[in-house]
């Protein structure tokens, strides 16, 4: 059973310090923010290709450009396109 993020507040992604090697923080459903060495702070969306079930990785810019609610919103975006449609069958 995977484990569920606490979401992420505006003042922990601000207070988001770099470190040696790059890191994430998890905000929850596949929404990570990526701190670098050099100081970037970018969002990722990690996410499972719906037809080979591979997992990849959508950029959605660098914070502060994207805020952490702007994010939120693209990821929901995101899953609303991935997410299984039912068949329809049409009857003639």
């Amino acid at each position: 059973m995977p484990r569920i993020a606490k979401a992420l507040s505006p003042t922990e992604v601000q207070a988001a310090k770099p470190k040696d090697k790059e890191y994430n923080l998890a905000d929850g459903k596949g929404l990570y923010l990526r701190i670098k060495p050099n100081g970037t702070k970018q969002w990722l969306f990690n996410y499972t290709r719906p037809h080979s079930k591979s997992r990849s990785n959508i950029g959605f810019g660098c914070y502060p450009v994207v805020t952490l609610s702007e994010a939120r919103e693209e990821r929901r975006k995101a899953l609303i396109l991935l997410a299984p449609r039912p068949l329809v069958w049409i009857s003639l």
